[in-house]
């Protein structure tokens, strides 16, 4: 995968807004919803899980995932979730899809840069006022 550009699939976790997938399947990308995939309730371990196994980046609102993800998911601690692409949206659902809808350049230039290297990740926070990206 070293130097191509992969296409971008998302998995909406159970607690995000169905309208969050529109900004990525009007560009063209897959977004997977939540009960397409999973069970009602799902536990995060899986949700994560699944995200991976479908090399989608998981799109939450929740904040236990992103204490999950930053608990397991970093270098220093059990790499069980280090692959796990992560778009964490913290604002008002209504306005999810409209934010995420305005932040689609900067989503698909940290893919871009995710995808030239086979060990990276994309760990994003949208928020109202900041777009923030952990590499």
């Amino acid at each position: 995968m070293t130097g191509k550009k992969s296409n971008l699939v998302v998995l909406l976790d159970e607690g995000t807004p169905v309208l969050a997938a529109e900004p990525f399947t009007v560009r063209g990308y897959q977004a997977i919803n939540h009960w397409d995939v999973l069970e009602a309730s799902a536990k995060d371990e899986i949700v994560a899980s699944t995200a991976i196994l479908n090399s989608a980046a998981l799109i939450a609102v929740d904040l236990d995932m992103k204490r999950l993800v930053k608990r397991f998911g970093t270098p220093d601690s059990n790499p069980r979730f280090a692959k796990l692409d992560l778009i964490f949206v913290c604002c008002d659902p209504v306005m999810t899809s409209k934010r995420l809808e305005h932040a689609m350049s900067f989503i698909e230039n940290e893919w871009s840069v995710r995808c030239q290297k086979a060990a990276r990740r994309m760990w994003l926070n949208i928020d109202n006022h900041r777009l923030t990206s952990y590499r």
